[in-house]
């Protein structure tokens, strides 16, 4: 007997599969919006600083994954200092789609085609509940500041600004 493709997106799936409890917040993305995070925020009517956006940057050697709030951009000097690395740029957008198998808006840190080395904000420890991108426009999760850490192997270290 075939076994059946389980639905969802692969953050989904990913959580699911890690057994980890989470929360799914689908709504309607305005493609006007300027801001995908803080669009994500204000429709879940959460405070920014509790809404996380994944943001990818090129350490020269590879691909490395930020977490940081929506409220606020990433520390590149933060980042690569947390990755142990001199120097850190933003991924071209093409490059981080390609590599996490999502598009740029709905890029979620979980369910990656790939593991990439992953830094969250210290911030996000503050929280019971983070919300991250569930892998789509319109699709964010609330999940566990512990849970985000382990099923993405990430390190904690301060990289928002």
């Amino acid at each position: 007997m075939a076994r059946r493709a389980p639905s969802g997106t692969p953050a989904t799936v990913a959580l699911t599969d890690a057994g980890v409890a989470f929360t799914q917040h689908p709504y309607e993305h305005d493609p006007a919006a300027p801001s995908y995070g803080l669009e994500a925020a204000a429709v879940l009517g959460q405070p920014p600083e509790q809404v996380f956006k994944t943001l990818l940057v090129d350490t020269g050697d590879g691909l490395a994954v930020g977490v940081v709030p929506v409220a606020g951009s990433l520390d590149l000097k933060g980042m690569a200092a947390a990755l142990g690395v001199k120097k850190v740029t933003m991924a071209r957008p093409e490059d981080a789609e390609r590599s996490t198998g999502y598009v740029v808006g709905g890029i979620s840190p979980v369910g990656q085609k790939r593991p990439l080395p992953t830094v969250v904000d210290e911030t996000a420890e503050l929280y019971d509940v983070v919300y991250v991108s569930g892998g789509r426009r319109g699709l964010d999760l609330g999940l566990a500041p512990a849970d985000l850490l382990r099923v993405t192997g990430a390190t904690v270290a301060d990289i928002a600004r």
